[in-house]
């Protein structure tokens, strides 16, 4: 009897051991993990760090955003709501102090943007004479959406993102998205304009 009291007291103390050792190594290795992925989503929480390259291959650096709102809109050449690069114009010269507007070509939706960047930015300059700023055509959904991209989406209201050309997001002066319009609310809506008056 003796003995099977000594050999249960062996096995717990073998058990606890087990299990301390293991459990420790576990959590320090989810330590370990977690301390690594935490620094791309810090980064990453923040719009200010993204970088892009406009239309004509410049640097465009979103920390020159700080203290604006921004205004990012998936444009496309050959959609129905492409006559609204005029209403943004508009916006731009009527609201350019209170607002930066930021078009992004993108080819996700009916293929219509199909064209290079040098033919974009022809277009865009030729038919509605745009001087905001354009920046290099990519991928607004799916799995090649471009990071700012996944990032709005992800800070956005509702986590909502483009479901056709001409969506927008609303990026207030400190970087966070405080709004997402479709495709039919227009860049000069009352809606999207007392947001931008805020």
């Amino acid at each position: 009897m003796k003995n099977l009291h000594k050999l249960l007291a062996l096995v717990l103390v073998l058990g606890v051991t087990v299990s301390c050792s293991g459990g420790g190594g576990t959590t320090n290795l989810k330590e370990e993990t977690m301390a690594t992925e935490s620094t791309p989503n810090t980064q990453a929480n923040d719009f200010y760090t993204f970088k892009m390259k406009s239309l004509d291959g410049k640097d465009v650096d979103f920390s020159q955003y700080k203290g604006k709102k921004v205004l990012l809109v998936n444009t496309a050449s050959e959609c129905g709501f492409t006559p609204q690069y005029e209403d943004l114009q508009q916006l731009h010269e009527q609201h350019g102090k209170e607002v930066v507007i930021l078009g992004f070509p993108a080819n996700n939706f009916g293929g219509q943007e199909p064209g290079s960047n040098e033919e974009i930015a022809s277009f865009c300059q030729k038919n509605y004479g745009v001087t905001f700023q354009m920046l290099e055509k990519i991928s607004v959904k799916g799995e090649d959406r471009h990071p700012l991209y996944t990032w709005l989406a992800q800070h956005a209201p509702g986590n909502e993102e483009p479901s056709w050309n001409f969506s927008k997001y609303l990026v207030d002066e400190n970087g966070k998205v405080v709004g997402f319009y479709p495709s039919k609310v227009k860049p000069m809506d009352k809606e999207l304009l007392a947001a931008i008056e805020q």
